[in-house]
């Protein structure tokens, strides 16, 4: 790298008058930097002159003085391995030269045979070639050359000096001065590849960062390795229990910092509430690091979450839905939750405008000085949005987006790609956070990322779907000297996920009755009978909420403003869907049907097979199921299995009487009691004894 002119320095190339009057200070500002090695050569000479008189025709002496000559050169040599190769062997010869004098000069005397001539002509030329090497290194005009074989003209980026390095055993960070009105940031960002060829690493690792106080100077980052190759186990909830506000932690970048999202506003940081859009092509793993978000958001014990896939329904949510208040797994649920934030976002803010929030804050979920109930903080999580929009309005989600902020609600939608056909400009806009896995072009990068961020190196379609759960994260409350940074997102397994649903069940929050009664009197019953997804491990059947005094007709009585739902009704009925959410077309086609009329008379009679009797159910309690799940459980063991799956449970169902998803459940249950443990095949598990598991 070349070599930059330090502040001592320049006083003595610019400063032509040195310190003041005359030629003769001007001549002694001038020499005083090439004067050491003159004194030094003087100070040997003076130094034999006591030393022969004390130590001539002494053995031990001279003995001593060679063994120090020879150390002093060695010495010299091994502390010069950091610097050029020529400045280690001229330091070296100049120390050899002069300790070889000065041991044969105290002991045999300072004129003794040649030793006076070669003091006299030795001495100078070695203070000398000294001088010469400190003149040939500055130049007023820059740098000419560059230690490092320039490396910079190179790449383009010629008359470049270096300020500042900061090398890591992963990291290397040069601070650079760009020639002022010759080159921006802008060129060094258009090199990134040829700086990443000539270095020989992936383009990816390479990353401009521009400073903030000078658009002359730019940090340039080279990390060699790639430490997130790996996948990266979830290590679990990083604030169990602890309120929203907490940063979500989602995953590393590539130097081992957690990645860091932050949902709610803070005033104290002027950090607004996050609207964010998670975009990357199939196989980016896009939604493993969703998931993952998501459960660590319900670890928290002051937020609700409402989520939406019509698209694969249960495949991807599914692990979570227990511990979701909300889940739109179709269509017509979906626009029904649109409709429902447009009304509950109103509703919210003039709460907090009641109550004197400006946003909302962690006060904002408990009991309110007038005994009123809490407002706990809200994120509205719609996976595969592309279809929502496309079967919407492309413009469905940006009022959301731009009002929700101040009522305490996070708005985030997957996607794909976010393309013009797809979201709207406006919407785009309204979405202050970005968090893109690979994606197929650079084009398609530029839907997520502003271009500063492409040009500081960041490159998610190098990806593609060949690096799943590589991401960047653009969001507020992170660093910007991080957004052009890699990161790669914590793989959460669905027996945590399992985990994460049960163990908080106790402290996640219930909805409150402002946001539940918006969303009732909006979409009315899509909202209030929506369906409830059992815990693992109750019951194989999902539950549905209805309003405690359902009406015929479909009113809710005594139903007021403030008023909700009760959430633990285990026996509400199943209730069809609010007129306009949940029907098909085609029922709403046809002849009316007066429902008052009388029916005609029977004409024929059709006799049809007699049907099979259905054999009955066993009809266990829960108490004896899992003894029996662990009678087989025992059973497996004895018989010397070493794994086993949920499949092989079901083979003995009968003794249980259950289905599928509570003997999943069963099974998660055991491994938490430490009954199974996990293997490398996905679905087995390993037996252990219970000596080990106790």
């Amino acid at each position: 790298m070349p070599r930059s002119t330090t502040t001592s320095e320049q006083p003595q190339q610019y400063d032509a008058h040195g310190e003041g009057g005359g030629i003769g200070e001007y001549l002694l500002h001038r020499a005083k930097p090439h004067l050491p090695p003159w004194l030094a050569g003087a100070g040997t000479g003076l130094a034999s002159l006591p030393a022969h008189y004390f130590w001539s025709g002494q053995p031990g002496v001279t003995a001593g003085l060679t063994l120090a000559s020879v150390a002093l050169t060695g010495l010299t040599w091994w502390a010069g391995r950091s610097t050029t190769q020529q400045r280690r062997l001229h330091s070296a010869v100049t120390v050899a030269a002069a300790s070889t004098w000065f041991t044969a000069a105290a002991i045999a005397g300072p004129a003794a045979g040649p030793l006076g001539e070669l003091y006299f002509i030795g001495a100078p030329a070695l203070a000398l070639s000294w001088n010469i090497r400190q003149i040939l290194r500055k130049n007023v005009d820059g740098p000419t050359g560059a230690a490092d074989g320039g490396f910079l003209e190179k790449v383009g980026l010629a008359k470049t000096q270096v300020l500042r390095s900061e090398v890591g055993p992963n990291k290397a960070s040069f601070d650079l001065q760009l020639p002022r009105g010759e080159l921006t940031p802008d060129d060094v960002s258009k090199n990134i590849t040829r700086i990443a060829g000539a270095l020989d690493v992936p383009k990816t690792a390479i990353r401009i960062q521009e400073n903030p106080d000078s658009a002359s100077r730019v940090m340039l980052t080279v990390v060699p390795l790639d430490l997130l190759k790996n996948t990266v186990p979830c290590p679990g909830p990083s604030a169990p229990g602890e309120s929203i506000s907490y940063p979500v932690v989602v995953g590393i970048y590539e130097d081992g910092a957690p990645v860091t999202m932050w949902f709610p506003g803070d005033p104290d940081a002027a950090r607004n509430a996050m609207m964010l859009l998670l975009m990357g092509m199939t196989g980016s793993g896009k939604s493993e690091g969703g998931l993952t978000a998501l459960a660590e958001i319900l670890t928290r014990r002051d937020v609700i979450v409402w989520a939406s896939d019509p698209a694969k329904k249960e495949q991807t949510l599914g692990p979570l839905l227990p511990a979701i208040d909300w889940a739109a797994l179709d269509m017509p649920s979906t626009k029904a939750m649109v409709e429902a934030l447009k009304a509950v976002i109103p509703a919210r803010t003039a709460w907090m405008a009641k109550y004197g929030y400006k946003q909302w804050v962690p006060a904002c979920a408990k009991t309110q000085a007038d005994g009123s109930p809490g407002m706990p903080y809200l994120v509205a999580w719609f996976e595969e949005a592309a279809k929502t929009i496309r079967e919407s309005d492309d413009d469905v989600f940006t009022g959301i987006a731009q009002e929700a902020r101040s009522a305490g609600v996070s708005l985030v939608i997957s996607m794909q790609r976010a393309s013009g056909n797809q979201v709207s400009t406006d919407t785009r806009a309204s979405f202050g956070s970005s968090w893109v896995h690979g994606v197929r072009s650079e084009g398609d990068a530029r839907f997520a990322l502003d271009d500063e961020v492409l040009d500081a190196g960041a490159a998610p379609h190098v990806w593609k779907d060949k690096k799943p759960g590589y991401s960047y994260l653009v969001a507020n409350g992170v660093p910007d000297d991080l957004w052009a940074t890699p990161a790669r997102d914590y793989l959460s397994s669905v027996d945590y996920l399992n985990w994460v649903v049960v163990t908080f069940a106790d402290i996640r929050a219930a909805i409150d009755p402002v946001t539940a009664g918006a969303a009732a009197r909006a979409v009315d019953r899509a909202f209030t009978a929506r369906t409830r997804y059992p815990m693992p491990g109750t019951t194989n059947q999902p539950e549905t909420t209805m309003p405690p005094t359902h009406q015929p007709n479909g009113d809710y009585a005594d139903y007021e403003d403030g008023d909700y739902y009760d959430e633990d009704d285990d026996h509400a009925p199943q209730a069809l869907p609010a007129a306009g959410y949940g029907r098909d077309d085609e029922e709403d086609e046809g002849e009316y049907v007066d429902p008052q009329a009388e029916l005609p008379e029977v004409e024929e009679i059709v006799q049809f097979a007699a049907r099979p009797p259905k054999e009955p159910r066993q009809d266990i309690s829960t108490a004896d199921a899992r003894a029996a799940m662990e009678e087989v459980l025992d059973a497996f063991e004895e018989e010397g299995r070493e794994t086993v799956g949920t499949r092989d449970f079901m083979e003995y169902c009968d003794r249980y009487g259950r289905g599928r998803s509570w003997v999943s459940g069963q099974v998660t249950q055991f491994l938490l009691a430490g009954r199974l443990a996990e293997t490398n095949e996905a679905g087995r598990y390993r037996i252990v004894p219970y000596d080990v598991a106790a």
